[in-house]
């Protein structure tokens, strides 16, 4: 994979051009896409800045975050060929940091459950996850040392640990969804992927303004971590926890106290309202293409808006008051915690491009806004991922501690 921070080091030395660090990237497109189909549109000829913290890197945008020089399509043919007038907010932060928005990654339909067309790097013959199918197997395949995705359900921590890359959902809000299509407003957060968890977190201190989170200078030292199965949401596979509990003694090698944490009823009855809270928003974002397009909705997100006519306001706004009873709640949890480690997804990426996978250990933490980090572990086979969750707006932390982690996982 192509490292943000050793590109960035490279080009502070001159031992690398900013022009010619793209041209790195647009061979690899040329050479490695066409198998893995996780670029949709992509900008021939690119401003090349040569001034800037992040001059010389390429970024994948996900296809529901608008480009004004490329399309946004949405992975829907209702908006096929689509030009927006304007780049989203995002995309703007990251011209100004000198960064070159290069590509349009495959995305779901709308960033729903659908699959995309892109298959997974490390065998094709599975799923990459989605919604930002394309985000995440574009990085998984030497692509790209940077691309932006989002997450409603777990559409940036599953598809991360599916294809073997680090990924933050940020902390809700942390980052601006201005320009990027909606499905829910309560829980759409941009994430960013990388290859390590170094390179996120420069990426993510620049783009929001926060250098601390790359410093991280008050994470702790001897982190007291939570290890949480989320029993509610069912059990993983062995796989899966197995590589939690080498995650988890790895963290101890490194000085972390781990501690086995139980979640209260709260969230899971938070957990199983989750849909009710993502659909019902789902339904007015998404009320123009229902409307007059409804039958170009594909086979899942269809029915699931059809569905959605049914809930309520009051099923909503119960919804709602059981949620920001779980988040408060979970202030008094992280009260003795300094991070939960859990499951990323419950197992290998699914055989099949039928589906994208099972987001039942991601959907509670959206929901409750906190920063999410997905740290592949190392092993045979398909790849696997832990989640490092920190409390709400302590995303350097989050990221402190999964880097203690990768470290020791590196050392073993």
């Amino acid at each position: 994979m192509l490292s943000l921070t050793e590109l960035r080091t490279r080009i502070e030395e001159s031992r690398l051009m900013p022009r010619q660090a793209v041209a790195e990237v647009q061979s690899a497109i040329a050479e490695r896409d066409p198998e893995i189909g996780a670029i949709v549109s992509s900008d021939p000829e690119p401003i090349v800045p040569g001034e800037g913290p992040l001059a010389g890197i390429a970024v994948g945008i996900k296809d529901i975050i608008d480009t004004a020089h490329l399309p946004t399509q949405m992975g829907s043919p209702i908006y096929r060929g689509w030009q927006p007038k304007a780049d989203a907010a995002i995309v703007s932060r990251l011209r100004r940091l000198g960064a070159v928005p290069l590509v349009k990654t495959a995305t779901t339909a709308f960033a729903g459950l659908d699959p995309a067309i892109t298959v997974n790097p490390h065998d094709h013959a599975h799923t990459p996850g989605g919604s930002s199918s394309g985000t995440a197997a574009a990085v998984a395949a030497g692509m790209l040392p940077l691309a932006l995705g989002t997450q409603t359900g777990g559409s940036v921590v599953r598809p991360a640990a599916f294809c073997g890359v680090a990924a933050i959902k940020a902390s809700f809000r942390l980052l601006p969804t201005v320009g990027v299509k909606t499905f829910s407003w309560a829980l759409d957060t941009l994430g960013l992927f990388g290859a390590t968890i170094p390179d996120i977190a420069r990426a993510l201190a620049l783009i929001a303004d926060r250098p601390e989170i790359d410093l991280a200078d008050d994470a702790p030292r001897a982190p007291c971590i939570g290890l949480c199965l989320q029993g509610f949401a069912g059990a993983a596979d062995p796989d899966a926890a197995e590589a939690l509990s080498r995650a988890a003694r790895a963290a101890e090698a490194a000085g972390a106290t781990v501690i086995d944490l139980s979640l209260p009823d709260a969230f899971a009855r938070a957990w199983e309202l989750h849909p009710v809270i993502q659909d019902f928003e789902a339904r007015q974002a998404l009320a123009w293409e229902y409307a007059n397009h409804r039958e170009a909705l594909p086979a899942v997100l269809g029915p699931q808006l059809n569905h959605a006519q049914t809930l309520t306001a009051a099923q909503y706004d119960s919804a709602r008051r059981e949620a920001h009873h779980a988040r408060r709640q979970l202030k008094d949890l992280f009260g003795d915690l300094d991070a939960i480690l859990t499951y990323s997804a419950p197992g290998r990426a699914p055989r099949g491009l039928a589906s994208t996978g099972d987001a039942r250990f991601n959907r509670l933490w959206t929901l409750m806004g906190v920063p999410c980090v997905n740290l592949p572990v190392p092993g045979d086979g398909l790849p696997l991922g832990v989640q490092v969750i920190a409390r709400f707006g302590r995303d350097g932390q989050a990221l402190a501690v999964a880097r203690l982690i990768e470290t020791a996982l590196a050392r073993a």
